[in-house]
């Protein structure tokens, strides 16, 4: 399956959160964007 996930920068914290629209309570965060895609992955169900 294709999920459309959106990663937005944290301004407070520094680095990005990525989360899945599709998917409630499907969130994840990482250092650069590329770590927050790599994270959010993991965080799928399928």
């Amino acid at each position: 399956m294709i999920f459309k996930v959106v990663i937005t920068p944290d301004t407070e914290d520094g680095g990005y959160t990525a989360s899945c629209p599709a998917l409630p309570g499907c969130h994840s965060e990482g250092e650069s964007m590329e770590e927050a895609l790599e994270n959010i992955k993991d965080a799928l169900p399928y």
